[in-house]
């Protein structure tokens, strides 16, 4: 249960994230208002509250994260942008997974090794 509650937490980390990067993408890039920057910041600070949330040490957080952080792109990239993922991209996102997985919990996993 702890490796979903960890996951679905980056999870939303992750739209926070993304959500904060690109408002300020359409601002720049897409020529949309101005005031898209109010959010972008505020989802950029709910972001690293958001990390903070982790009982793990940063650095492992930060490493995990990654995983999760690309798996979610992906699936902005497929809603948002209508792009469809191509096979390689869920591929990697599976590796990205078990990364994160050996990453977070790998300690509690080697004792079934």
């Amino acid at each position: 249960m702890e490796i979903i509650k960890t996951l679905g937490l980056f999870v939303v980390t992750a739209v926070a994230e993304i959500i904060g990067c690109y408002l300020p993408y359409l601002y720049l890039k897409e020529g949309k208002s101005f005031w898209l920057l109010l959010p972008a910041a505020v989802s950029l600070c709910l972001f690293v509250w958001l990390l903070t949330l982790h009982p793990q040490a940063a650095g492992r957080v930060y490493a995990a994260y990654g995983g999760v952080y690309i798996s979610v792109a992906l699936m902005w990239l497929w809603l948002i942008d209508a792009i469809r993922p191509t096979g390689s991209d869920w591929v990697g996102v599976g590796l990205c997974l078990a990364g994160v997985i050996v990453i977070m919990y790998g300690r509690q996993l080697s004792r079934y090794f």
